[in-house]
């Protein structure tokens, strides 16, 4: 696992995000909060900034600026039955600095991969990027994508009387097929 700063003191219940606080923090309900621990520190690189021990909650975050909660189930925000694998419909995608190690950690752990490795290109509005990408599910069935930007973008050149498009489709005529393409459809960033 990697050093945690609540490592020297158990009294020391740590201190805000290094990296500032995230615009977006997910918290996710888990069964086992140390089985989580082990995968989000030990294979995905989060570390601690702070905890609640007595409330089984811990406040992750990564060197480059990923932050995420995770909190033992107790029946509190739980909206209906929660059942494995939690998260369905949901995708956590993780921007890294480094994607190598973290396939690594995986490899080496037993932990299967659910998609990737794969390189992937996609228009970003008026820009087209691509990034190296893996998915992989947490203790709990969380799917994660951790990937790593390929190159900023590139404008893309299109003609000045082609319409701007949304996501990775543009516009169709009612009634007329979709065109097929060789891009990523999915809205996976």
């Amino acid at each position: 696992m990697p050093e945690s700063r609540l490592l020297q003191n158990p009294d020391d219940h740590g201190a805000p995000p290094r990296s500032g606080w995230a615009k977006l923090v997910c918290e996710l309900l888990v069964e086992d909060l140390a089985a989580s621990r082990a995968f989000w520190e030990g294979l995905l690189g989060f570390r601690v900034a702070y905890h609640r021990p007595e409330q089984s909650f811990v406040y992750l975050e990564r060197p480059d600026g990923a932050q995420i909660m995770l909190c033992r189930r107790s029946g509190n925000w739980e909206t209906a039955r929660l059942e494995h694998p939690f998260g369905r419909g949901v995708m956590f995608q993780v921007y890294v600095d480094e994607l190598e190690d973290i396939l690594a950690a995986l490899t080496h752990a037993g932990c299967p991969l659910y998609a990737g490795p794969r390189e992937v290109w996609r228009e970003w509005g008026d820009r087209e990027g691509g990034k190296r990408e893996i998915v992989v599910q947490d203790p709990d069935g969380y799917l994660v994508m951790l990937a790593r930007t390929l190159e900023n973008g590139r404008e893309l050149q299109r003609p000045s009387s082609e319409p701007a498009q949304i996501g990775n489709r543009r516009p169709t005529p009612a009634g007329a097929p979709r065109p097929s393409g060789r891009r990523a459809r999915s809205g996976t960033g």
